[in-house]
């Protein structure tokens, strides 16, 4: 099966439609997949869902997107850095579901795993249990409350690695592989864009942390810009 694909576009033909729930990879502008959200704003889907940690930063990563008005939904851990998100929360025009950062990386390893919902003590007595079932288990300690979190079924991940080899199996760089692994398995079709892919046979299987079976079509997405979100500088001090 071919799954090196020309370009963006290219590896998402046919996979784009209004009213998608869509996993990304990434952590700020940390292993994002930008040349696949490229293609996704221009192909003019709209009313979309992400799952991702958060929305990028103005006009970069998923903050294209809101710039475009074709999210219509988040579901995040932090929004922190994004201007344009917060006014679209506050204004009433964007839907937000927070998730706290380590349940939200559960529930996509749960829908990856085909894993409907599991229940977490994190959250618990917070406005995050709002409306959700909830039971007691004792785990040693005496009988405690945990909340029921959903997996995420997603229509399609999209996430970003440093290199791959011709099947598909994945390499992450450092921080970079973040939410990219979890991510990556929850989608029903996973696009991946890659710095470098190489002959099947030569990555160390040792080394490999996402194997190839989750990944349907990939791009070469290098030259990649390093972005930063922001900068804090200084006034350097006299010797």
């Amino acid at each position: 099966m071919q799954k090196l694909f020309p370009d963006a576009a290219a590896a998402l033909d046919g996979l784009l439609r209004d009213d998608m729930l869509i996993a990304a990879g990434g952590f700020g502008l940390c292993g994002i997949p930008e040349r696949l959200l490229g293609a996704i704003q221009d192909s003019g889907v709209k009313n979309l869902t992400f799952a991702s940690n958060n929305a990028g930063i103005d006009n970069e990563g998923i903050g294209k997107l809101l710039r475009t008005k074709q999210v219509s939904k988040m579901i995040s851990s932090y929004v922190g850095e994004n201007k344009e998100f917060e006014r679209q929360y506050l204004a009433g025009e964007l839907e937000v579901e927070f998730c706290p950062q380590g349940t939200l990386a559960e529930r996509m390893r749960a829908g990856g795993a085909g894993i409907p919902g599991f229940y977490t003590k994190t959250g618990v007595g917070t406005q995050v249990a709002e409306g959700k079932e909830m039971k007691q288990f004792d785990t040693g300690d005496g009988p405690e409350d945990y909340i029921l979190e959903k997996g995420i079924f997603a229509d399609l991940s999209i996430v970003k690695a440093w290199k791959a080899d011709e099947t598909g199996n994945l390499m992450f760089r450092k921080t970079a592989r973040n939410f990219n692994q979890p991510a990556a398995t929850c989608g029903k079709v996973c696009v991946v864009e890659v710095e470098e892919v190489v002959k099947a046979g030569e990555l160390d299987p040792d080394s490999i942390h996402l194997p190839g079976v989750f990944v349907q079509r990939m791009i070469i997405g290098a030259p990649y810009d390093k972005k930063i979100e922001f900068t804090t500088t200084r006034e350097r001090e006299a010797a």
